[in-house]
């Protein structure tokens, strides 16, 4: 697999059952084969892009001081701002070039949920931005929704398995502002490579040069998406769940070659979480003679909250 395989969304929607046979055969075999596919036909509309990106940008433009008094310590990034330098990928102690946002999930009638996930935080200086930032979420959410549809009939479970883990699950939307580098990082990049935590994501902004992929040879190869495609790839959750037959696989944002030091990236990636009680047993339908079971079982909140331990965004 030297490229990322590019799918429509709008085939697996159509009345057609061929059409949306074949969209489930091409996303079910690029993510066994690669983890990765770019996508056309999702809900995001050219407008509200638009206007996302414009909030974005005059959010991190603040400065550095407003910024910080949106950083909640005490919940492990979970929500609000997070500063320059403070993530680092797992087994990496040189933190990565790059600040984020967190918006979290809108829960709807479940006040155990409320009570369990963090409040949104409100950026006072900008009225669009969390207006903006909620409609994103709604949208790439839904886009999840049908994205685990066609994994569900792909691994010969219902085709709706997953709607009930991933409705108020606990999803990220994490606008990522990388700034102009200044001086040659010693170690550092602007993503060090990692695998993700959650069961899919789904990436805007992989247009250009960046974001790479690691295949099974070990090369690492471009993951550039067309200005209408989202990129979308398995997380640890989904990879674990499957037995590893849908593949989480390591990607990394290097650092741009030294004429473009000068100039910002952003990059918007959605992070489908499912409920922390779901059950990342792996499935009976992903075990056989030659694939016994892989992991031992585990929820997605126990999965999730070893991982950012590891992470070093709480503490034990």
């Amino acid at each position: 697999m030297t490229s990322i395989p590019s799918v429509d969304l709008n085939d697996f929607i159509s009345n057609d059952p061929n059409k949306k046979q074949q969209f489930v055969d091409a996303i079910g075999k690029a993510y066994e084969d690669i983890g990765f596919v770019a996508l056309k036909g999702h809900f995001l509309d050219d407008t509200l892009v638009e206007n996302l990106y414009k909030e974005v940008k005059r959010f991190f433009s603040l400065p550095t001081a407003t910024k910080q008094n949106y950083e909640i310590p005490e919940i492990g990034g979970q929500r609000g701002y997070v500063s320059f330098g403070k993530e680092s990928a797992k087994g990496k102690k040189e933190g990565d070039l790059k600040e984020f946002w967190h918006f979290g999930q809108y829960v709807e009638n479940n006040p155990k949920l409320e009570a369990e996930y963090p409040k949104n935080v409100i950026v006072n200086e900008l009225p669009e931005f969390n207006a903006i930032g909620k409609e994103t979420y709604k949208m790439l959410e839904k886009t999840a929704q049908y994205v685990l549809r066609a994994l569900a009939l792909h691994l010969g479970i219902e085709e709706t398995y997953f709607d009930a883990f991933i409705h108020n699950g606990n999803s990220i939307l994490r606008p990522i502002h990388y700034p102009p580098i200044t001086e040659e990082p010693k170690e550092a990049v602007r993503a060090a490579a990692h695998g993700d935590i959650n069961l899919i994501t789904l990436l805007m902004g992989a247009q250009g040069r960046g974001l790479q992929v690691q295949n099974h040879n070990g090369e690492w190869i471009d993951a550039i998406a067309q200005p209408d495609e989202l990129m979308i790839n398995v997380g640890d959750m989904l990879s674990r769940h499957t037995n590893n037959k849908l593949k989480s696989t390591i990607h990394r944002v290097i650092n741009p070659p030294k004429e473009l030091w000068g100039t910002s990236r952003y990059s918007i990636p959605f992070f489908m979480h499912p409920i922390s009680d779901m059950k990342l047993d792996v499935l009976e339908s992903c075990i056989d003679n030659d694939n016994p079971k892989a992991f031992d079982d585990i929820t997605a909140g126990e999965f999730l909250n070893e991982r950012l331990i590891e992470l070093g965004l709480i503490k034990k």
